[in-house]
């Protein structure tokens, strides 16, 4: 069961680093297309801003998704840091539970809803489906979901699994 999660964490962990490193390059290239066309030219590319945009979007939601493969996901340790050993396994049992069922229900299946809710909604500018720009919120959930189920495995057998951020 380790060999299988430790493969699947290291997937997840280089799949989603470099969909992130991808968007953010894009990103910064729209950008400064955008500068260079607006100051230079006298022109500005008006697809950038919105694509720009959505990729933010995306990059958000990938950020999140592997911040929790990582375990880099920003966490207050006040009450963490004063219970005993089996009192702060049980809090990260709690906790990676309560974020696995966040997931499940609000991220996926409500990211599911949204992004089919908005199929026949097209952006303004360049005319692509608002539910392709949504669709990245129950794709980052099923990441989330497998990261979490990871975590409690950790989190309830001590087993500490290799192939995040290290």
């Amino acid at each position: 069961m380790k060999e299988v999660l430790t493969v699947i964490k290291k997937c997840m962990t280089k799949l989603l680093a470099a969909i992130a490193t991808v968007l953010l390059s894009v990103m910064t290239l729209l950008v400064l297309y955008q500068v260079f066309t607006r100051y230079v030219l006298n022109s500005p590319a008006a697809f950038t801003e919105e694509l720009v945009r959505y990729f933010l979007i995306w990059t958000g939601f990938i950020g999140a998704a592997y911040a929790f493969v990582t375990r880099e996901h920003m966490c207050l340790v006040l009450i963490r840091s004063s219970l005993s050993p089996a009192g702060n396994r049980i809090l990260m049992i709690f906790i990676d539970a309560l974020i696995l069922v966040f997931a499940i229900f609000v991220i996926t299946i409500g990211g599911f809803k949204l992004a089919a809710s908005a199929e026949k909604v097209y952006s303004a500018l360049l005319g692509i489906p608002r539910s392709l720009v949504y669709s990245m919120a129950p794709i980052s959930g099923l990441f989330i979901i497998v990261a979490q189920i990871i975590n409690l495995y950790e989190d309830i057998t001590g087993i500490k699994i290799e192939g995040g951020n290290e």
